[in-house]
Order: C-alpha cells, then structure tokens, then sequence
C-alpha cells in the first residue's frame, strides 16, 4: 500500500490504530518485532513524517490515566534520539495541557511500579512504551521528520496485571481466550485487571478528543502538494 506523501502513525493497538487513521495519516499497527521491516517499507515508499501515536505507561508520579505527553526525545538505554521541534510545538499547541518531556522506548511492557520508579529516576523519562524507539530510530536513519505523542494508560503507581500484558495479538487485538487462561490460571489479578479497563477507557477517550485536536495528518507542520483525502492502513503481517 502507498504511503507516499502520508503521516505514518505507528502504533500497536487496533483501537489506537483506528483513532489515527485519517486524512494524510497512514498507520502502521503491528507488534514491535515486525515494526522495523514495516516502518523501512514506509520509509522507502516516500513518508513525509513518522509519529508514535497512541497510549503509554506511565512513568512520573504525577501523571495520570488520560494525560497526553508529548515527546521531546525518545531515548532508549543507549541512544536518544530528539523530536522535531516544529512538529512536537504544534502538538502541544493543539493538545491543551500535555506535557512536553522525555519518553523512554522500552522492548518489552514495564509492568510493575516498583519497575516504573526505578526507570524514571534512572532516565528521568516521564512515560514507556514499546514502539517510539524503534519508530525514531528509522526516521532518524531515513532522515524523516519525527515526533511522539502518546496518551497515559497505566500510570506509575499501577501495576498491569500478566491478563493485560499477554492478551494481545500481534495484529494488536484483544487475545479473550489468552485472558481467560490468564485469569483462570490467577485469579487474584481480576482486581488489578478491572482497573486497568477503566484506565483503558479513560485513555482511549482521551485520543479520540486528542485525534479530533490535532487534526489533518496529526498536527505535521510541513505538507506541501500532499493529497490528503484518501488515507491508507498500513497492517504488517
């Protein structure tokens, strides 16, 4: 599928993938292992910008279910790798009261508070997830505008339980039948598991009023002769 000319929002979610999706944004919603070969094909096929756009752990204590953070770099253990700033400047003028700060990509979900507090005094990151590292790492390498915008799921005092972390297809829909096993193999996280519904739900309703915000092509400040009414998902298989 082309994608020339298009925003590629990567995410890892179909919910977040069917917010993105829009005039001049193409998505690319697929688990982290196969995002490189399908963020290179994106790259190759003429992208104008790349953005990590959907939900995040968060990591600093002040951060709540539904608060949107705008990155201004996306840093790993090794690398970090800056935002563009004209692009990360219009999300936040469009997004009233999102933070502008570090996020961390991390290759696996940081489920446990104890985890969160730690990689946030470590890095000084605010929020995780585990797309924005390897997204910045090909728009750096293709030299693409890039930006990361990402509503908080689970905050840093929550603990996502093992149904949460392990019910998800690599298409990014719900596995019910990997839940189930999962609670009926422990099922003293049903507690944790129903509060992380409700944070779910606040934060998707968080990115739809923030998709509605941002607009054509996810705030990108830099469309010239773009045509942008036939936008296109991008699913790697």
């Amino acid at each position: 599928m082309s994608t020339r000319g298009d925003v590629v929002a990567v995410t890892c979610l179909a919910l977040e993938a069917r917010i993105a999706l829009g005039p001049g944004v193409s998505v690319i919603c697929t688990h982290a292992s196969q995002l490189i070969a399908a963020l290179d094909r994106a790259a190759r096929r003429g992208a104008s910008g790349i953005i990590s756009f959907g939900i995040a752990g968060g990591l600093a204590p002040h951060l709540a279910a539904g608060d949107w953070v705008v990155g201004s770099s996306v840093r790993t253990d090794e690398e970090c790798f800056p935002t563009d700033r004209a692009w990360a400047r219009a999300l936040l003028d469009a997004l009233p009261g999102a933070l502008h700060a570090e996020i961390i990509g991390a290759d696996a979900p940081v489920a446990h508070p104890l985890e969160k507090r730690r990689l946030h005094v470590r890095t000084g990151a605010v929020a995780v997830d585990n797309e924005s590292h390897v997204a910045a790492r090909i728009a750096a390498a293709y030299r693409i505008p890039f930006a990361a915008c990402r509503a908080v799921i689970d905050p840093a005092h929550s603990e996502l339980p093992p149904a949460a972390v392990t019910g998800l297809r690599h298409d990014g829909t719900a596995d019910v039948l990997a839940v189930l096993r999962s609670v009926v193999r422990q099922p003293s996280q049903i507690p944790a598991l129903a509060r992380t519904a409700l944070e779910a739900r606040t934060a998707g309703a968080a990115l739809r009023r923030g998709r509605r915000l941002l607009g054509v092509g996810l705030a990108f400040p830099y469309f010239r002769d773009v045509t942008l009414d036939s936008p296109v998902a991008v699913e790697a298989v």
